[in-house]
C-alpha cells in the first residue's frame, strides 16, 4: 500500500497529545478540593485565574490531538481487521468521549477561574465538587477504548499482541477502586504506540509523485 510522505504526522499526534496534556497539568497546578474551606477554593481560582484558563485551553487542544490520533489508530485497526471489522469504531468513539470529558473538565475550570470572585462562594464550592467528581465521562471513554482496542489488536495482529493484552488489563483495573491507574496507563500506552506507528509510517514507501 502506498503511503503519503506526510503520513507519519498522523500517529505523531499521540505524542503531541501527551506533551500538551503534561504542560496543561503543570500550568494548572493542584486546586483545592470541595472539602476545603470555601474561601481557600475561591482564593485559588482568583489568584491563579490566568494559569487555570490557559490550562483549560491547552486541555481542549490536547483533546483535539487525541481525536486525530484516534482517527489514525482506527485506520490501522480497520485495515488489519478486514471486512466487517467494527471494534476500531468503538476504539475511536472511546477516545472521542475522553476528549469530550476533557472539554467538560476544562469548561468547569475555566468558568471557576472567570467567575470565582463574582458569584456566591457556595456556588464556587458546588462547581468544585462537580470538577472533583466528573471522572465518570473519562471512565466511560477509557473503558470503551481499552477493551475495543485490546480485543481488536489481539484478533487482527495490527500491533504486537502484548499491547492488546496490556489494554485488556487496564480495562480490568478501570473498574476497581484504583481505576485512575487505567487512565494513566492508557496515556503511556498511547505514547508508546504513537512512537511505534510514527516509525512505521516513516519507514514505509511513500506514494509515487503524480505523472506530469
Amino acid at each position: 500500500m502506498n503511503r503519503s510522505k506526510y503520513e507519519w504526522l498522523g500517529p505523531l499526534t499521540g505524542i503531541a497529545f501527551i506533551v500538551v496534556l503534561i504542560i496543561s497539568f503543570a500550568i494548572h497546578g493542584e486546586p483545592k478540593s470541595a472539602d476545603d474551606p470555601v474561601n481557600e477554593i475561591v482564593d485559588f481560582y482568583v489568584d491563579n485565574k490566568d494559569s487555570v484558563e490557559i490550562s483549560a485551553i491547552l486541555s481542549a487542544v490536547a483533546g483535539v490531538l487525541l481525536i486525530f490520533f484516534g482517527g489514525y489508530l482506527r485506520k490501522v485497526l480497520r485495515a488489519a481487521g478486514g471486512e466487517g471489522e467494527y471494534l476500531s469504531l468503538i476504539s475511536f468513539v472511546g477516545l472521542a468521549i475522553v476528549a469530550v470529558g476533557a472539554a467538560i473538565d476544562a469548561t468547569i475550570s475555566f468558568g471557576l477561574a472567570e467567575a470565582a470572585d463574582d458569584i456566591d462562594p457556595i456556588a464556587v464550592q458546588a462547581l468544585q465538587a462537580l470538577w472533583d467528581n466528573d471522572f465518570i465521562v473519562f471512565q466511560l471513554g477509557v473503558l470503551a477504548f481499552v477493551w475495543a482496542t485490546g480485543i481488536s489488536i489481539i484478533r487482527s495482529g495490527a500491533l504486537p499482541s502484548w499491547l492488546g493484552w496490556v489494554l485488556i488489563l487496564f480495562g480490568v483495573v478501570g473498574v476497581t477502586p484504583i481505576g485512575f491507574a487505567a487512565a494513566a496507563g492508557s496515556a503511556l500506552w498511547i505514547l508508546v504506540v504513537s512512537i511505534m506507528l510514527t516509525l512505521r509510517a516513516r519507514s514505509g514507501p511513500a506514494a509515487p509523485a503524480p505523472a506530469a
